[in-house]
């Protein structure tokens, strides 16, 4: 299965997402996501069957990843119910208008306020000042196309320095 090669291609944790809306459900497909390997972490909508799933999965030591956050209240009752992650989506935020990065940045003030051992994961990436803005904030994980990895690699000045050390290695061989 190619969702087994990934998990033992990755050191680090690897999420799973529910497709059940109901908690009997999510509960069952988080259960045989967990059981794939030790590295799963089960991604629950942040519902109220969700954040149900959530506190049961978590009391079975299974990994949650609490997904589709857009408030802070949410982030709160995501903490609350045991989740391992907290997805913001901060693009999608500000796609209708609202400040993503705020939510972030609350929602990261929030969990240190109360010492909560909650990793924050900046969702919903549009760009790289997301990337850079979301870090300063101190998130812990982000997720981003490629296209937006891409950008924070490249940079103008840096070919244009490089082209520039090349030509004058040349003049000088």
């Amino acid at each position: 299965m190619w969702f087994t090669a990934i998990c033992e291609l990755v050191k680090g944790d690897v999420s799973a997402e529910v497709t059940s809306l109901e908690t009997e459900g999510m509960l069952r497909e988080g259960r045989e996501y967990a059981a794939i390997a030790p590295n799963v972490v089960v991604k629950c909508p942040i519902t109220t069957d969700g954040l149900k799933a959530t506190r049961q999965l978590t009391s079975e030591g299974i990994k949650v990843n609490v997904t589709l956050c857009f408030s802070a209240a949410q982030a709160i009752l995501a903490a609350k119910a045991g989740a391992a992650y907290i997805s913001p989506f901060m693009g999608r935020l500000e796609d209708i208008g609202q400040n993503g990065l705020k939510l972030v940045r609350d929602i990261v003030e929030i969990y240190n306020n109360y010492d909560w051992k909650k990793e924050v994961l900046a969702a919903s990436i549009r760009h790289p000042i997301h990337v850079i803005e979301a870090a300063r904030i101190g998130v812990d994980v982000a997720t981003m196309p490629f296209k937006v990895m891409a950008q924070l690699i490249n940079h103008p000045l840096t070919e244009k320095g490089l082209e520039q050390f090349l030509a004058d290695w040349r003049k000088g061989a």
